[in-house]
């Protein structure tokens, strides 16, 4: 297990290498941030001296290894805008992400669980039609357009929730909430749906039922168990583009996540804080991957002897 985890952790590296030098250099090509970050009539003194105050006269290659050993010392640079470390403003914006990303997968896995099970039960049913298809409009939507009509109806038409915001209030957290899980939730009851079908029609389902074991506690206890992989995977899939999607969804609703930060980053040319927002995102994914694949490891007595 030890071996595997280790081998696992050097691709993980090997991919953040690959990262850190495409950020690195991507970055550099959308121009001086001198420019964004000094006044307009700032003269040429004023912005050779914020250049070089900043290492930003350098060769780029030179700043490229000043970078990466400043990172392998645990110093992601210094925010040329605020003027503060990048990886502490990263830190500070991570658990709002954090929360609202995982708090929208776990109410879609719970959901999508059940929803895709009853689906299931009866393959061409009403229900099963009802559900296939709405599952299936839930998947397609794509989430800035269901985030600004959602916006429209609930909060500037019904005036019910706020535009945006952040707070302790659970009304800032309906909507962006709302929107996270629509997709996800949709892919995720697909999934349930074909794996529980194949899963019910096994033989150990046949024996529970002869036993006279519960319909309830042959569908979620047994059945939905010997079902989890595919799910674990697709939602851990999931996971990773809802991270990605706080990019949109934070913007739009005002959300103090790393999405918005980074959007600001990148409008006002802030490297370090680009780069450290980028290279912590990819560090939780690889992480999440690896304990997905524990996970696997857990569930299946097989994958384990393999």
């Amino acid at each position: 297990m030890l071996r595997y985890i280790g081998k696992r952790a050097l691709q993980s590296a090997v991919g953040l290498s690959v990262l850190i030098i495409a950020v690195f250099f991507l970055a550099r090509l959308t121009g001086d941030p001198a420019k964004l970050l000094l006044p307009i009539n700032a003269d040429q003194a004023l912005i050779d001296e914020f250049r070089a105050r900043e290492g930003l006269d350098r060769p780029v290659i030179e700043q490229f290894g000043v970078y990466v050993w400043n990172v392998m010392h645990g110093d992601f640079g210094t925010s040329l805008r605020r003027h503060r470390p990048a990886l502490d403003m990263v830190l500070e914006a991570y658990p709002v992400t954090l929360q609202l990303a995982f708090t929208a997968m776990a109410l879609v896995l719970v959901s999508a669980s059940l929803v895709g099970s009853v689906a299931a039960y009866r393959p061409g049913s009403a229900v099963d039609r009802t559900v296939t298809v709405s599952s299936l409009i839930s998947a397609s939507v794509p989430d800035f357009w269901v985030a600004i009509s959602a916006i429209l109806l609930f909060a500037v038409t019904l005036q019910w929730l706020p535009t945006s915001g952040y707070g302790s209030d659970i009304r800032f957290w309906l909507l962006p909430l709302g929107v996270l899980v629509l997709r996800p939730f949709g892919m995720l009851v697909q999934v349930v749906r074909a794996s529980m079908i194949a899963t019910l029609s096994s033989a150990f389902v046949r024996t529970a039922r002869i036993k006279g074991m519960s319909e309830g506690r042959i569908i979620y206890v047994h059945a939905l168990r010997n079902a989890l992989l595919p799910i674990i995977t697709v939602a851990a899939d999931q996971t990773v583009g809802m991270i990605n999607g706080l990019v949109i969804i934070e913007t739009i609703f005002g959300f103090p996540g790393i999405g918005k930060l980074m959007i600001d980053a990148v409008m006002a040319r802030d490297f370090p804080v680009v780069q450290a927002s980028i290279l912590v995102t990819a560090i939780a994914i690889f992480t999440l991957f690896i304990l997905v694949d524990l996970a696997y490891v857990a569930l299946d007595p097989r994958i384990r002897h393999r």
